[in-house]
């Protein structure tokens, strides 16, 4: 088997920067070059996968029956793996930036209850301006279509019609998804598109979010900013909060009102639908619930 370049490259400097045990670097080895065979079925190198690469091979592991502990030492070199790929310029992200350690055996993500971001959300609309107009739009968008933060904030104007059910969503490699917006989304941009002129930046502007900055729209940094500034004022810990957490929050709620997977796979922009079922864990108590309550055997006296 052909050695992954980068994989040694990362073992070198170990041992040679950090004095790393062979014992050790046997260990990274075995753990990275792991990753590296799942990324590739599904189709990436492990040097360029994503978060959403990361998400899967990490319930993949939990759903083996994997330990809690071990997932955690998988997830601890892969961290240090890709720190070192983007201090060497061969990546200009770290994806594991994002990720939780496993809790309790399952990987799972963070999330906000449902009357956690309707009062969010209400107190974000006691704001006021164009800048509360605009994060009202933002957080309804969101929300509302569990978008990744780079497509919220990259999303063109063209990407939706006034009062258009749906969003036209240029996702990962390139590929174009529709999702559907609900009503309160469609009246948010509306209301934002009505005053979004007023933005100094948005003369000419293709973005649907414009900014001076050099992207030309909003940065997923500022939009985060804004997130927990509402946060405080929602009386949420702010540490709870950020654009991904709204994603999670999108997905859960779905699944755990009776939403199927696919459908929140389709909408999410997930390729493979294992990255979804980290989701699932929500609808346990439902589920419980309802072979409780419907199983003909439940019904039988002891």
């Amino acid at each position: 088997m052909s050695r992954d370049r980068h994989i040694e490259s990362f073992l070198e400097m170990m041992a040679a920067e950090r004095g790393a045990a062979a014992n050790t670097l046997a260990a990274y080895r075995r753990d990275l070059e792991d990753f590296s065979a799942y990324a590739r079925k599904r189709g990436h190198a492990g040097a360029v996968a994503s978060s959403d690469d990361l998400r899967a091979y990490l319930a993949a592991l939990d759903a083996s029956g994997m330990s809690a502990r071990t997932q955690a030492r998988r997830l601890s070199a892969l961290r240090q793996f890709h720190r070192f790929l983007l201090e060497e310029g061969v990546r200009s992200d770290d994806p594991t930036a994002i990720l939780d350690a496993p809790k309790l055996g399952r990987p799972l993500p963070k999330v906000l209850s449902e009357k956690e971001v309707i009062r969010l959300i209400d107190t974000a609309r006691e704001g006021g301006g164009l800048e509360g107009t605009r994060l009202i739009a933002l957080l309804e968008l969101i929300y509302g279509t569990g978008l990744r933060v780079s497509e919220l904030v990259g999303l063109p104007v063209s990407a939706l019609r006034r009062d258009a059910p749906v969003l036209l969503v240029r996702g990962k490699g390139d590929k174009e998804r529709l999702v559907p917006l609900t009503k309160a989304a469609i009246e948010a941009v509306a209301a934002y598109r009505a005053e979004r002129d007023r933005l100094p930046a948005a003369k000419d502007s293709p973005w649907l979010f414009p900014s001076r900055g050099s992207s030309g729209h909003l940065t997923r940094q500022r939009f985060a900013q804004s997130l927990k500034e509402v946060a405080v004022s929602a009386g949420i810990d702010p540490r709870r909060l950020s654009p991904h957490v709204l994603r999670h929050a999108f997905a859960t709620h779905l699944i755990d009102r009776g939403a199927d997977l696919r459908s929140v796979q389709q909408m999410l922009g997930h390729a493979d639908i294992a990255t979804t079922q980290i989701y699932t864990h929500v609808a346990q108590d439902r589920l419980g619930r309802l072979v409780s309550e419907r199983h003909p055997l439940s019904r039988r006296r002891r």
